[in-house]
């Protein structure tokens, strides 16, 4: 696997022989985009952190992987996190930063000693006077958007904040603070060392009714039938939901997997990660799963999210509960779409994707609850 290459060091040497406008420079010409979710581009994102005028700066590595479905950043900091810290001190360098952290999921507390061990060691062994310091996340679901891990980072309750400003110009203490995913990190310093990296190539956690399930390695472009063929499902698939805000749509094989594909069916590549459902599954099970979680992660910070998802979560028992009728679908959707309109971040913009992909591409699902009555 591309993403397990070591680096050694080598990388960090690289990088300051370049200097940090050439270290961007590769960065940005190699391609590589954000893999947390948005796919930002990695080498835009470090030259605005540059650019703005302050005297701090600092690197923040979001490992709080949180997203339902997604379990890569864990599988890089247990097999790579030695290439992931490299990636760290890299953008340190290239921002100009002393300080770094890295903001480790609440659940992944176990993952903490041997990681504070491998960061100790790397530290000594490049001869830098860059701190990283390991930041226990507060499990929320909402603290992987970027302004509430900052808001969680320096104390305080994990709040989205208004953008902009975005954290790049104004982020930990009012300073420029770039915010990079494990994978993206990781990458970097692989994309520095490398001449043969890939930029296509991301990593995707499959899981659901599935006999392999796990972290794979595939490209941009590469078709469901192989994903599936690597998966190996007990039974007829179904459904995949990408993660809980990429939506749900049918199986089809013959789709080769890109954002532009995926936006045909509306729904979002997101992190790459697919959770099969094969026949024995109603969809609407699932969107009430989804729906669930969603109400119990927003932090009730906008009226849109904090009383939009309780409507939808509500309305979806309804009908699975067998009380619900066909007037209930457009009401549903007109929830989705408004919370997605007014929302503030993230996780309210895409609480509606389950529902409005799954009314979408499973109507007889939900006609199987309404001939209940």
């Amino acid at each position: 696997m591309q993403i397990l290459r070591k680096t050694n060091l080598k990388a960090l040497a690289k990088a300051h022989a370049l200097g940090q406008e050439g270290v961007i420079a590769l960065i940005e010409r190699k391609g590589l985009e954000g893999r947390g979710g948005a796919a930002f581009p990695t080498g835009k994102k470090w030259r605005t952190c540059h650019d703005t005028q302050a005297d701090e700066r600092f690197v923040v590595c979001n490992a709080d992987e949180g997203e339902p479905g997604t379990f890569k950043d864990k599988f890089i900091i247990l097999n790579n996190p030695k290439t992931m810290i490299e990636g760290i001190l890299i953008a340190a360098y290239a921002i100009g930063a002393k300080r770094c952290f890295i903001y480790l999921r609440g659940e992944y507390e176990f993952l903490r000693p041997k990681l504070q061990r491998q960061v100790k060691s790397m530290l000594k062994r490049a001869k830098t006077d860059v701190t990283i310091e390991i930041v226990r996340g507060a499990g929320a679901y909402i603290c992987g958007e970027s302004t509430a891990l900052l808001q969680s980072l320096q104390g305080n309750r994990g709040t989205a904040m208004s953008k902009p400003p975005n954290p790049t110009r104004n982020g930990l203490w009012g300073k420029p603070t770039m915010i990079n995913n494990v994978e993206t990190l990781t990458c970097a310093a692989q994309a520095v060392l490398f001449d043969n990296w890939k930029p296509e190539v991301r990593l995707f956690s499959l899981s659901g009714n599935i006999q392999n399930p796990g972290v794979y390695e595939f490209p941009i472009g590469v078709k469901m039938s192989k994903v599936i063929k690597a998966a190996n499902p007990k039974r007829k698939l179904k459904a995949v939901s990408f993660g809980c805000f990429g939506g749900i749509m049918p199986v089809d094989e013959n789709m080769a997997i890109t954002p532009e594909t995926l936006m045909m069916e509306k729904c979002h590549h997101g992190a790459y990660s697919i959770i099969f459902a094969d026949e024995t599954n109603n969809v609407v099970d699932l969107s009430l799963s989804i729906a669930k979680f969603y109400t119990y992660e927003s932090c009730g910070k906008c009226t849109p999210c904090r009383e939009g998802t309780v409507r939808m979560l509500n309305l979806l028992r309804k009908i699975h509960s067998g009380e619900g009728s066909r007037e209930d679908l457009p009401i549903l959707c007109e929830l989705a779409n408004h919370i997605q309109e007014t929302a503030l971040c993230g996780l309210g913009q895409t609480c509606g994707n389950h529902v409005l992909t799954s009314i979408l591409h499973f109507p007889q699902d939900y006609e199987a609850y309404f001939s209940k009555k």
